[in-house]
């Protein structure tokens, strides 16, 4: 799961996350669903650390098992991950009252064919896209071309007329997409591939927090509440998938990475999303926003140092200016 951003109207990146998935997406994304009931209140001090160290946590491990152990199975993994997190939901309902919101949910037959079912189908794409990214791009990289999710939101809205455009929302697109161009000119080890399958997944995840809103209006679901209806219709479609993928092979790797290794790094992916409860009521919107930006800049310097990612002053400069775009996207609610 990567499952990976969301949001707060959740946080994108928090609303099932793993990121990334997922996800893997920026802080808060105006097309996500709402908070459905109050949390335990922690503060913002104490939780926005957690979260920072999960969320970058969940994607620097991903990267370890795709590059370094050479566990080259994106889909498995995702399907691993989101399994674990349909177990995992179904014990905390059971054993506590993180997901007492799940009440409040009336989750028809037709709600769940005509909403939860498509959004799904691109919840799995998004997530098997950018975990797939991994195999071909730096970790540096893929957190910039994220950065252009807000723009694909905006642009999907204006061609469905679900949004109107206006000059403000213009000058955004332009600072965030000329930041993503110029960032990707300064890349010194670009892949087509990479590139390519990075930009259907944030398109994939564009489409998704678009449908969350147009389908799901009125619908309050917090990320652990999202995460249990979600988690078990995308771990079967990941399952239908994975045999024309990856087919038996990964199940053959797993003996030699050790299962320890997996349950440990579907468990960091599922405590994000249990982090994302309690970091929705934490602070306001933009402490959320300076929270993700902060933890985006650290991801990239983890990656450098890490895994010895190169990036270049030009991409540096091109980032500065998207995530200049991203704050005035998120802070002004979208509109």
């Amino acid at each position: 799961m990567s499952q990976e951003e969301k949001d707060l109207e959740l946080p994108a990146e928090l609303e099932v996350k793993d990121e990334e998935t997922t996800s893997s997406s920026p802080l808060p994304t105006p097309a996500t669903a709402s908070v459905s009931k109050p949390r335990p209140k922690i503060s913002a001090a104490a939780i926005i650390p957690v979260w920072i160290v999960l969320s970058s946590a969940v994607i620097i491990y991903n990267n370890y098992l795709y590059n370094t152990l050479n566990f080259r199975y994106p889909v498995f993994l995702v399907t691993w991950h989101l399994t674990f997190a349909a177990i995992g939901t179904r014990v905390l309902q059971r054993t506590t009252r993180l997901l007492d919101g799940a009440k409040d949910v009336h989750m028809s037959k037709d709600t769940f064919m005509r909403s939860i079912l498509p959004i799904g189908l691109l919840f799995s794409g998004s997530l098997i896209l950018s975990n797939t990214a991994y195999l071909y791009l730096s970790v540096a990289y893929i957190q910039m071309l994220k950065a252009f999710t807000p723009v694909a939101i905006l642009l999907i809205s204006w061609t469905f007329r679900i949004q109107d455009p206006s000059k403000k929302l213009a000058v955004i697109v332009l600072m965030i997409s000329s930041g993503v161009a110029l960032a990707s000119h300064g890349e010194l080890r670009f892949d087509l591939v990479g590139f390519l399958t990075q930009a259907a997944a944030v398109a994939f995840e564009a489409s998704r927090l678009v449908m969350i809103q147009i389908l799901l209006h009125g619908l309050k679901m917090d990320p652990l509440v999202s995460l249990h209806y979600y988690a078990p219709v995308c771990a079967l479609i990941n399952l239908a998938v994975l045999p024309f993928t990856e087919g038996l092979e990964p199940f053959y790797e797993v003996a030699r990475i050790g299962p320890a290794v997996l349950i440990s790094n579907a468990l960091v992916a599922f405590l994000l999303n249990v982090a994302a409860v309690f970091l929705v009521g934490a602070g306001s919107g933009l402490v959320l926003t300076l929270a993700g930006v902060f933890k985006d800049i650290l991801l990239i310097t983890g990656s450098v140092i890490i895994f010895g990612a190169e990036i270049t002053p030009l991409q540096v400069f091109g980032y500065s200016i998207a995530l200049g775009g991203l704050v005035l996207f998120k802070t002004s609610g979208g509109k």
